[in-house]
């Protein structure tokens, strides 16, 4: 090379790309978005869940969307790096997903034939949940109910959430329902009573209680309308007709130890119950054990969700027991409660009748070594098809770290796993990292956020992480790791930095104070020494684990 083209090639300036992004990493965000639509958050909650068919469809349309927006925005900047234009990405990306959400599932329809040998279209879910939340009174709600006057029709669901029913609204809607009680399978009124006075609240629902009496649904929801006692009395009627209910939806509905004794006392029956979800109410020990007999009644129960109930270690025991009869269970989150060890040894009696449980949430139950471990002990043994291990908060520290590890090692259809705000330090991290490095192909999220991890422990985790082909995210944030430490990690993650969660809240000065002395890195022997003290028991654990 002559000076002349040396001197050039230095002169020549160096920019990366950020526009277009990749397919992979399109393909990435379609899956992320379709996970949006369809699980739990601030917006499902509000809005509802897309169903998994109708979400995948919504999602390839909004990345789609959104890309082309922000192509066009970077055909008008071509000497930028496109970093403007990954930003409208993004931003068009989370709009268009609320929006869709807004919208609501599209109606769902059956065909018929007619006899020309053609089809018709027939609509069976009615949904006035859609748009900003509102009030509504008599005249608005002659408008919005019209098409259900319109007989016959196949309307099977109803769907009232997202607007406030007057009293005037409700003397309308009544009579109407009355004319559908015979074809409804499923109703959904959450969320419709929001902002009234009490008064007025009871005698809303009084009218709807009354008007659908008598209905056979398949599902009901309650959510999201502060009941208490005098609410669950006041659709009384409505819940002692109910005998072959499949779904229950009681969340968030302000649910006391009284209100629970009267829905045990109101529901005839829940033989045939497969969903039953309670999360968020003030239920507390006594309230836990009315909880308990629905359970128990309730043999083909699937997707159980009693979390954020202010339940202790009594009514975990009583929930326990109940749920040992539930021999079909697929989903369990008791989730922020307060059973403790002596809830989580009941627990785990209940889980060793449970083959067929593919998630689990057991975070911030304060479960201590005792408790995890003895769940950890009979998961290992069971659910052979678990895909979702949650144990997050729950003062687990490196005496626990041997069984969860044995209990991940028998879980190959695991996708995630979260054993955040625990006190696993660089021993249990490294232990459960091991356990990992073989199979476990279908992984996906890794959160092991504030356990007190410094270099050794989360540099051995995301080098097995890194290389799942699955893989899509992995939280070590708010741990002890060094500068040099998050340097490395950062770049084993370099192709794929969407794949490392932030590490905003890490603190590489942190540590415990004997190792103050040392620095952050200064703990990294003793560590290690735990690191083999740990895979010794794990052996003992009868673990397959080569030396």
């Amino acid at each position: 090379m002559d000076a002349t083209s040396f001197s050039t090639s230095q002169r020549r300036p160096f920019s990366v790309k950020l526009w277009p992004p990749s397919k992979n990493t399109r393909t990435m965000l379609v899956e992320r978005i379709t996970k949006n639509l369809t699980t739990e958050s601030i917006f499902t909650n509000k809005y509802g869940r897309l169903g998994q068919e109708e979400a995948v469809e919504s999602a390839k349309w909004i990345e789609d969307e959104a890309f082309t927006t922000a192509s066009q925005h970077y055909e008008k900047e071509p000497d930028g790096d496109g970093g403007s234009a990954v930003q409208l990405y993004a931003k068009e990306c989370s709009k268009l997903v609320v929006e869709v959400l807004k919208e609501g599932p599209k109606c769902k329809e059956t065909t018929v034939p007619v006899e020309n040998g053609s089809v018709v279209a027939l609509e069976t879910l009615f949904d006035i949940s859609k748009g900003q939340r509102a009030f509504i009174e008599a005249k608005e709600a002659e408008e919005l109910l019209k098409p259900l006057k319109d007989l016959p029709n196949t309307y099977s669901k109803i769907c009232f959430s997202n607007r406030s029913f007057g009293l005037g609204a409700a003397r309308v809607a009544g009579p109407i329902l009355l004319l559908l009680k015979d074809q409804l399978k499923e109703v959904d009124l959450s969320d419709f009573i929001a902002g009234r006075p009490e008064a007025e609240a009871l005698e809303v629902m009084n009218i709807f209680s009354s008007a659908l009496e008598g209905c056979v649904l398949r599902s009901l929801n309650l959510s999201n309308n502060a009941l208490g006692e005098k609410g669950v009395w006041a659709f009384g009627s409505l819940l002692k007709s109910q005998r072959q209910l499949e779904e229950l939806y009681l969340m968030n509905d302000g649910i006391s130890e009284e209100a629970a004794c009267a829905i045990s006392e109101l529901i005839p029956s829940t033989e045939k119950l497969k969903v039953l979800h309670f999360h968020n109410n003030m239920t507390g020990d006594e309230g836990a054990l009315a909880i308990a007999e629905v359970v128990k009644r309730s043999p083909l129960l699937e997707d159980f969700r009693c979390s954020s109930t202010r339940i202790g270690s009594d009514g975990g025991v009583a929930l326990a027991e109940a749920l040992g009869n539930c021999v079909h269970l697929k989903k369990l989150d008791l989730r922020d409660n307060m059973f403790g060890a002596e809830g989580g040894i009941a627990l785990s009696k209940a889980l060793s009748k449970q083959p067929d449980l593919t998630e689990i949430y057991l975070s911030y139950l304060n479960l201590e070594d005792e408790g995890a471990i003895s769940i950890a002990n009979v998961l290992k043994e069971g659910a052979p098809s678990l895909k979702v291990l949650e144990m997050a908060g729950n003062d687990i520290t490196t005496e626990g770290a041997p069984a969860l590890s044995a209990c991940v090692a028998s879980k190959e259809s695991l996708t995630k796993l979260n054993l955040s705000e625990n006190e696993l330090k660089d021993g249990g991290t490294i232990l459960v990292a091991k356990i990992l490095e073989e199979g476990h192909d279908k992984l996906e999220e890794v959160d092991f956020n504030t356990n007190l991890i410094r270099r050794a422990g989360a540099l051995c985790l995301a080098k097995v992480v890194a290389r799942k082909a699955k893989f899509k995210l992995l939280n070590i944030n708010g741990n002890f790791i060094s500068n040099d430490g998050v340097d490395d990690i950062q770049s084993i993650f370099k192709k794929c930095p969407e794949m490392l969660a932030s590490l905003d809240e890490n603190d590489p000065e942190g540590g415990d104070e004997d190792n103050e002395g040392n620095g952050a890195e200064g703990g990294d022997e003793d560590d290690q020494e735990d690191t083999h003290l740990l895979e010794w028991k794990l052996k003992n654990l009868d673990v397959g684990q080569d030396d």
